[in-house]
């Protein structure tokens, strides 16, 4: 698996992102096993969790040191999102963050992350005492690289420019189905040198045509965690755009979720996508997309069905 830079930061990562959204939920640790076992073989590297995602953080740590060697894995999870009631159970105060990293460290079982990655934004914060708790982290070695993930433009670049420790990443949503990051936010990541990271590189799965007539007993559509989110891209923009990305798969013998992995993986400014498999199955799939090049006819071809509008001020008056 290739690999690239996280921004302008000296991480280098794989281009292959291994999502633990669904890990404790839809996948158990058996399969949880599988998954981190063919990631690493096809030469993974970069694992993205979060503090909130059911018991993610525990099985991930349970691996790291019998499936992959500590060393050998970059472990990338986040903060701010709500995990409990209590004074410090969330929020992006000095105090929240502090006390969610400590919890994170003891689920993973390891002395440091590689990637911390604020969640959201906080507007009842100060953004400056955000920032410290981020650089205390890292002067204090329990952190490696800092990042942020679903800020706006602004928020972004007001963080990359203000923060004490380099902010070299932004996990937002991105794919053929919500282009809404190249308004602003893709632009403030290239003016600061930030990497973007794409969650849901795949239209969260309706992008794999799977949807097109019907929901499939054993999909995300019809599971009482992801139904809701996967009905958010339901539509008949989206069902015009999935039939394209069909079509470009049955003309280069693909599958869809290659070709809608391989188009946004060679985006202007994208350094991973992150997939999240219920099974090893479908992780192998999103693997095997690793060596497809869109034909820039094809690509152009995408890019035009996918358009989204950019007016004033994203596009200067004429």
């Amino acid at each position: 698996m290739q690999h690239r830079h996280l921004g302008r930061s000296g991480l280098r990562v794989s281009r292959l992102a291994l999502g633990t959204m669904t890990w404790g939920k839809d996948t158990d640790a058996e399969e949880a096993t599988r998954q981190l076992t063919a990631y690493i073989e096809a030469g993974g590297t970069l694992v993205d969790t979060a503090d909130v995602y059911t018991d993610a953080e525990e099985m991930l740590g349970a691996l790291v040191g019998d499936v992959v060697e500590r060393d050998d894995v970059i472990i990338a999870t986040k903060a701010v999102a709500r995990r409990d009631d209590g004074p410090f159970g969330g929020g992006a105060s000095r105090g929240a963050l502090l006390t969610a990293l400590h919890g994170s460290l003891r689920r993973l079982a390891v002395d440091h992350i590689d990637l911390w990655q604020l969640h959201a934004w906080d507007n009842t914060v100060p953004l400056e005492e955000t920032l410290s708790a981020v650089d205390a982290a890292q002067q204090a070695g329990k952190i490696r690289y800092a990042g942020v993930s679903n800020y706006t433009g602004w928020q972004l670049a007001t963080a990359a420019a203000t923060s004490p420790s380099r902010i070299v990443s932004t996990q937002v949503e991105y794919s053929l189905l919500e282009r809404g990051i190249e308004r602003e936010v893709a632009p403030a990541a290239d003016h600061h040198g930030v990497g973007i990271l794409c969650w849901a590189p795949i239209g969260r799965g309706v992008l794999t045509g799977k949807y097109r007539n019907a929901t499939p007993s054993d999909s995300r559509g019809a599971s009482p965690h992801y139904a809701p989110y996967v009905e958010h891209h339901r539509s008949e923009r989206a069902a015009r755009i999935v039939q394209a990305v069909v079509t470009a798969a049955d003309g280069l013998g693909t599958t869809p979720l290659a070709v809608a992995l391989a188009w946004v993986r060679d985006r202007p400014g994208v350094v991973a996508p992150v997939v999240g498999a219920r099974d090893t199955g479908q992780l192998q799939a999103s693997l095997a997309a690793e060596d497809l090049v869109l034909p820039p006819a094809i690509r152009a071809a995408l890019d035009d069905v996918s358009d989204i509008e950019l007016g004033y001020p994203e596009r200067p008056l004429g």
